[in-house]
């Protein structure tokens, strides 16, 4: 059997080679971000071959923006992304855990544990932990709940003015609202810069007036959203070209500039367009006064549209008699263009509540980052308010792995080395803090695991400043629920995925005759 030389110098047989590569690879991931988890961790700067510059320590950024080719990193950046998605926040634990649960497993299997219990204790441990995660939650009740703030400012790298941002928007916004499925409060978010930061009952559209002779503000204002362009409907080329269809395309234009005055007649004064406005209507709608904004977001136009109590409606609806169009108007109090910002605010809505969160930055590199600072600190705040919240910094980790120990002996066999695989990556997130942090992380995660078994505590972990033993709740030291649960469940899912894979086998080009073997990073396999 011919043997490989694996990362570490041990030789093992091929059979590991895909495993050892994924697992170097996963590595790799975890290692760029590691650096960045806890109020100690430090940023990453990325750079594109244009020389363009983000300077960040958001987990989730740092994973879409690198370089990657290896498919088993990708999948772990795939489910940073899923984090990110599902719950905003909490991308960079969910990566250092499937990093943990990916090295541990590897570990055990060259000591000659079959990867099958491995994957199977691993999935067991993953459902222990998940119950225990749940079990610890603690509900919030009312969004006026001081712990609200603690959570955005954990979330939000304790940036002050952010965080004090997000609880005021939640507090206008209500936790009926909030708790909706399809909400986010995330969104409601834009950083501006030379901007102040703002919270205010109303939306952001990022776009300015069509033209200048339109008018910049209105009061009371009726408004209509057209999902589609405002343009008369379009006729062939080779329609043209005949008698019957040039007197087609005429009563098409006629008929386009009476559907417009009928927008006038029915007092519209703010037409939003999901894509572009036709001369004729632009020159009609700037004549009566109308103002008019082209090529919005589908994102904004359905803010807008919830906010002013608007139905969105196709160019061919424009055809409907005013009576049954009118039902499709929404209304604000106030609607005005900020040419600073080239920004226009849609504000006192007759539809739902709608508030936007407005982050100002002094220069144009700080502007992303600040943004992502305060959308995770949203994402959280949310989070926290669905499914509650438990004590962080890791510590909870820590309470759930010394649970998930004492369920080993339910397992028989080898399984029992895949429990540990779990136990051993739920203690990552609190040992990369505190090293972050410049402590000894083996001393302060002993210090943690003794400090609860004694004062049965779930909440004690490391004060950073100090290094001393703290109750993370009285720090203000606090993570929702969601974003553990998906974090945990997500870094059980890759790294069973990642483990269950034997071989690396790249497919063939299109049209190509037989599978070649991977290279370069990838493990080397025979021709077939």
């Amino acid at each position: 059997m011919n043997l490989k030389q694996a990362g570490s110098g041990a030789e093992v047989d091929e059979r590991l080679a895909a495993l050892l590569t994924n697992a170097n690879a996963v590595r790799a991931i975890t290692a760029a971000v590691e650096g960045t988890i806890g109020p100690k961790g430090l940023d990453t700067m990325l750079v594109d071959r244009f020389g363009e510059v983000i300077i960040t320590n958001d987990g989730v950024t740092i994973l879409d923006k690198m370089d990657v080719n290896h498919p088993a990193a990708k999948m772990l950046i795939n489910i940073a992304k899923a984090q990110q998605a599902e719950v905003g926040d909490g991308t960079t634990t969910a990566t250092i855990m499937a990093g943990g649960l990916v090295a541990e497993g590897v570990s055990q299997v060259l000591r000659g544990v079959p990867v099958a219990k491995v994957i199977e204790g691993i999935k067991f441990g993953i459902a222990r932990a998940l119950e225990e995660i749940e079990k610890r939650g603690r509900r919030i009740d009312s969004v006026e709940d001081p712990i609200l703030h603690s959570i955005a400012m954990i979330a939000g790298r304790e940036h002050a003015d952010i965080a004090d941002l997000v609880v005021k928007a939640a507090q206008l916004i209500g936790k009926d609202k909030l708790t909706e499925n399809h909400f986010k409060l995330s969104d409601t978010i834009t950083a501006e810069e030379g901007a102040g930061n703002e919270v205010f009952m109303g939306v952001i559209v990022d776009k300015e007036r069509m033209n200048k002779e339109m008018p910049e503000s209105l009061e009371n204002a009726r408004v209509l959203l057209i999902d589609d362009a405002l343009e008369p409907e379009e006729i062939g080329d080779e329609a043209l070209g005949t008698e019957t269809g040039f007197k087609r395309y005429i009563d098409l234009q006629e008929e386009f500039k009476q559907n417009v005055r009928k927008i006038v007649d029915l007092g519209v004064k703010a037409v939003l367009v999901d894509r572009g406005v036709h001369d004729a209507a632009e020159e009609i709608l700037t004549d009566a006064g109308v103002m008019v904004l082209q090529r919005v977001s589908a994102k904004d136009l359905r803010r807008v549209a919830e906010h002013v109590g608007a139905r969105m409606i196709k160019r061919t609806g424009l055809k409907k008699d005013a009576a049954d169009l009118a039902k499709y108007l929404g209304c604000a109090e106030k609607i005005y263009e900020d040419e600073k910002l080239e920004q226009v605010r849609i504000i006192g809505g007759k539809g739902k509540p709608m508030a936007t969160i407005l982050v100002g930055a002094a220069t144009e590199e700080v502007v992303g980052e600040r943004e992502r600072i305060a959308k995770d600190a949203a994402s959280s705040v949310q989070a926290a308010i669905k499914g509650g919240y438990v004590p962080g910094g890791g510590a909870v980790e820590i309470a759930v792995a010394r649970e998930v120990e004492k369920t080993r002996e339910q397992l028989k066999g080898m399984a029992v080395y895949g429990i540990d695989c779990v136990i051993n990556a739920l203690k990552r997130p609190l040992s990369q803090i505190v090293e972050n942090a410049g402590y000894n992380p083996l001393e302060k995660l002993e210090q943690v695991v003794g400090a609860q078994a004694v004062q049965g505590c779930d909440a004690l972990g490391i004060d950073c400043d100090t290094g001393e033993v703290a109750n993370m709740l009285d720090r203000g030291v606090i993570d929702p629920v969601p974003v553990k649960l998906h974090a945990v469940r997500a870094a059980g899912e890759v790294a069973v995925a990642i483990l269950r894979i034997d071989t690396i086998i790249k497919k063939k080009e299109e049209g190509a005759g037989t599978a070649k073997p991977a290279t370069g990073a990838e493990t080397a396999m025979p021709d077939f």
